[in-house]
């Protein structure tokens, strides 16, 4: 079994779509439109692993999730980079082009090496090895 995968809802959805295509080599797929719902959606493709469904519709609430409260329930998005140097790397790439880093690259208690980063709509983005 495996993850198929996952969804996210955004009212940013064609700046979101290119952040992941920039910067984590997603494929995306053609846009979804169903005007009655006033839906519009991307599947967005990585070389391995779960598709990322990327969601927009007018009526659905912003998040009131932020980095000092967090709450329960799904919380970020994990890409393996290949290295540490790819991590430290892709990490300053993001900042230099405006992102917010909420955490520096760092060896974790229990042995990953990671950052986190803010996608375009404050999401949390861990890139590791």
């Amino acid at each position: 079994m495996q993850i198929e995968h996952i969804a996210i809802w955004t009212h940013n959805l064609e700046a979101l779509k290119d952040f992941y295509a920039t910067y984590f080599a997603a494929v995306v797929g053609n846009k979804y439109r169903n005007p009655n719902k006033q839906f519009e959606s991307y599947f967005l493709s990585f070389t391995t692993g779960a598709r990322l469904e990327l969601m927009q519709r007018p009526t659905i609430p912003a998040t009131k999730n932020d980095l000092e409260s967090q709450f329960t329930g799904y919380i970020h998005l994990a890409f393996a980079v290949g290295s540490q140097e790819q991590v430290d790397q892709l990490t300053e790439r993001l900042r230099h082009d405006g992102y917010k880093v909420a955490d520096e690259p760092r060896r974790t208690g229990d042995g990953y090496y990671e950052s986190v980063v803010l996608d375009p709509d404050g999401n949390r983005i861990e890139i590791t090895i």
